[in-house]
């Protein structure tokens, strides 16, 4: 029987796997490797559900009914359909040249309206004088910057601009950059802790190592850049490992679960009941800025948000509930 999940090589030769086709498309086009696996993760269980039969004998209405399966027996998210359909349409469009067209009777999952739980300051000073260490320095980058967990993780060296007292996050949320904020009262600490990671970098430099991930073509590009200190990570991993496209052993940033489980831990310690989260530390930020008069459009560029109206849903705790009417009980 024929592998649904393989195609005819070209030129001639040993069929090349759908699936290795898909990762090679994604990485020529500079897919992050996260990306790279939710798709191909997608992708199969797309031809699984279709009971393995190939991609090319199938169309929108097959896409449309693995689609509505996921809304309704699978009960996922809005987020989560779409990201499948973006999977599916980057198979047909990129990798099949085949692009399906458009969907027909497709079941959506209603996104709910929730507001975004915020902290209040005494509250994130407890959380964060739960956590020690590095963790404690990671939380309170979140808390006074504002950044996501990712684009904290991967911040660089050379992004630390202690001179001009500001970050530069590198390829954040939609790939843009920006510029935000660095809290005076974290450049010390902050010093403090880049002094012991050029430590552990010159380390891995006498031993061979010392080779970071650098994005895109920049490798290629500069050889040596992946070897100085501006490249490397802020927050290093404890260990090498091996990176799983290139095979090359090297020093990743930290994994963000490291963080996640450590904020998790800090929030039972400190006694809240608040189902607090790494990304709350941010929601955290803006809103309190906004309470502290700043204009709307200086924190949509410090969050990064692309649409005002996104920046829009922290504005709900400066109504105090009810609109800013008092209640005649009070």
């Amino acid at each position: 029987m024929k592998n649904p999940i393989s195609s005819a090589d070209p030129t001639g030769g040993r069929p090349k796997k759908l699936l290795d086709q898909v990762r090679e498309v994604l990485r020529l086009n500079h897919y992050a490797i996260r990306t790279e696996e939710a798709y191909v993760n997608w992708i199969k269980r797309f031809v699984l559900f279709h009971g393995k039969r190939h991609p090319r004998e199938m169309g929108a209405p097959e896409v449309g009914e693995f689609l509505t399966d996921l809304a309704t027996a699978g009960n996922v998210g809005v987020s989560t359909q779409k990201q499948a359909l973006n999977a599916l349409v980057f198979l047909y469009n990129q990798v099949l040249k085949l692009p399906f067209g458009v969907i027909e009777h497709l079941e959506k999952p209603k996104r709910p309206r929730r507001q975004p739980l915020v902290l209040t300051k005494e509250e994130a000073t407890r959380i964060i004088s739960a956590l020690e260490g590095t963790h404690q320095l990671m939380a309170k980058l979140l808390f006074g910057t504002g950044l996501r967990l990712l684009e904290c993780l991967r911040l660089r060296v050379k992004d630390i601009d202690f001179a001009q007292n500001q970050i530069v996050v590198r390829q954040g949320k939609g790939g843009k950059d920006r510029i935000t904020m660095l809290p005076q009262s974290l450049k010390p600490v902050l010093a403090e802790h880049l002094r012991r990671v050029k430590i552990l970098h010159e380390d891995d430099l006498k031993a061979g190592f010392g080779r970071v991930y650098l994005p895109d073509a920049l490798e290629r590009k500069y050889p040596r850049a992946n070897l100085q200190w501006g490249w490397q990570w802020v927050f290093p991993a404890k260990s090498l490992a091996i990176d799983p496209r290139s095979g090359v052993t090297r020093r990743h940033h930290v994994h963000e679960n490291s963080l996640q489980k450590a904020v998790q831990a800090a929030v039972r310690r400190s006694g809240l009941h608040k189902p607090a989260s790494c990304h709350t530390l941010r929601h955290s930020f803006a809103t309190h800025l906004l309470q502290s008069g700043y204009d709307i459009r200086t924190v949509q560029q410090l969050l990064g948000h692309s649409d005002v109206s996104t920046t829009m849903i922290y504005t709900h705790v400066l109504n105090q509930g009810g609109l800013g009417v008092r209640s005649p009980l009070d």
